[in-house]
């Protein structure tokens, strides 16, 4: 039967039956499910992690700047300027850390950057939240031991480098500060390595002379932060849609 039929013979007004029944069958298996009436649009499930990752990445770096600062030792390169300038214009870190941002972002426009929802978050939560976290670690003795305040300098990098790769894993869009970098090289042509290392210099050399604190830790910090991050994000970014990725701001390798 299955020979005869597959040397062409035609198929016949009967046999409607037997052709018909797979299609059918096939078009019920392919068929989703209707959504109930009322009911909200299903959203992709990456959607609900991307979220997560990229708020509690943000807390996680306000708390890894605070605990920096906190020592004494030495600020990642970016907050010895926001530290400087805070200590020149009497404002709180977080206030000027805000402001910092904002004006940032507004060197964007010519570089022809594109935020995401991530770069807003990135100015708001952090500058929100670092002010609260400096707090509660003022209520620790104040003369901790050397010992003490070299270890929260390790625990801070450790965890800028996990908040960083659960951030920038978010694709979420960059930070006002990545989105520079990235806009120089784009617009420049230089490679990304020199870029980054004159604007953290300018940055650095600006807020120490602003009397912002440049230290120990603002070099371990410069060393240990790359490599860090280099073996988290892969770990941590939250695989999207080539259709989504190719909608949204490109990510940065590293940093804020």
């Amino acid at each position: 039967m299955r020979k005869w039929l597959s040397k062409g013979r035609p198929v016949g007004a009967d046999d409607e039956s037997v052709t018909a029944k797979p299609d059918a069958t096939a078009a019920t298996v392919a068929a989703p499910d209707p959504a109930p009436a009322g009911a909200a649009p299903r959203r992709p499930a990456h959607a609900g992690r991307r979220a997560t990752q990229l708020v509690g990445g943000l807390v996680l770096y306000a708390a890894s700047i605070a605990l920096l600062v906190h020592t004494g030792l030495g600020n990642m390169p970016w907050d010895v300027l926001s530290q400087g300038v805070s200590r020149q214009v009497g404002w709180s870190l977080g206030t000027v850390t805000i402001v910092l941002s904002v004006l940032i972002l507004g060197a964007w426009w010519p570089l022809r950057q594109r935020p995401g929802i991530g770069t807003v978050a990135n100015v708001v939560l952090i500058g929100v939240l670092i002010d609260p976290f400096l707090a509660l670690l003022d209520l620790l003795p104040d003369a901790l031991p050397l010992a003490a305040r070299v270890g929260m300098v390790l625990a801070g990098i450790v965890l800028n480098g996990l908040a960083s790769a659960l951030y920038i894993g978010a694709r979420l869009g960059p930070g006002p500060r990545d989105g520079l970098m990235t806009g120089l090289v784009a617009r420049t042509g230089w490679p990304v390595g020199p870029v980054r290392i004159a604007i953290e210099v300018t940055v650095v050399a600006v807020g120490w002379a602003l009397g912002g604190t440049l230290g120990f830790a603002t070099l371990a910090y410069a060393l240990g932060i790359g490599p860090l991050i280099h073996w988290l994000l892969p770990r941590l970014t939250v695989p999207v849609p080539p259709a989504v990725a190719a909608a949204e701001p490109a990510e940065p390798g590293e940093g804020r």
